[in-house]
């Protein structure tokens, strides 16, 4: 029994790290979801109140790492609001729109056509926007990669 147990576990954590492709995943819940899973299946016993504020702190700075690479991204690139708001949207139905390929097109285009439509930005400005969106999604991506992959070793490190 224990090794579905763990099948459930780790079938939650991939979840997680698929969502750093599908936006519309909630990473974080699934990858709490594993923790507090594995509380109820085996014990709740590893995890002290350091463990806790340790991983709340990681969620903290994934949200800040989302927002503020998108943010960087868009605005070293002359982009504004709009650009920001036209990525963010862009990003959520990109993949649904265009599978596989939507995540990088979506962000793109999203945060062209925001800076075009709302601040009748050129194309070639609209186009670094774009750009810059785009750069600050796979920055965001790896980021929170990274930070997502830290919390699951501290995870496994306190369990094992």
């Amino acid at each position: 029994m224990e090794i579905i147990y763990w099948i459930l576990i780790i079938a939650l954590l991939i979840i997680g790290f698929i969502g750093l492709i599908y936006p519309i995943i909630p990473s974080v819940l699934f990858i709490f979801g594993a923790f507090l899973l594995y509380g109820f299946l085996f014990s709740f016993e590893p995890f002290n109140v350091w463990f806790w504020i340790i991983q709340v702190l990681f969620v903290i700075l994934l949200f800040g790492a989302d927002y503020l690479t998108n943010l960087i991204g868009v605005k070293k690139y002359g982009g504004s609001k709009a650009g920001i708001w036209g990525s963010t949207i862009g990003l959520l139905i990109g993949p649904f729109v265009i599978p596989v390929f939507g995540i990088l097109i979506g962000p793109f285009f999203g945060a062209v056509i925001g800076e075009m439509v709302v601040n009748k930005t050129d194309w070639n400005t609209a186009l670094k926007v774009g750009l810059g969106s785009l750069i600050g999604f796979i920055s965001s991506v790896i980021t929170k990669g990274i930070i997502q992959a830290i919390m699951v070793v501290y995870f496994l490190f306190v369990v094992l």
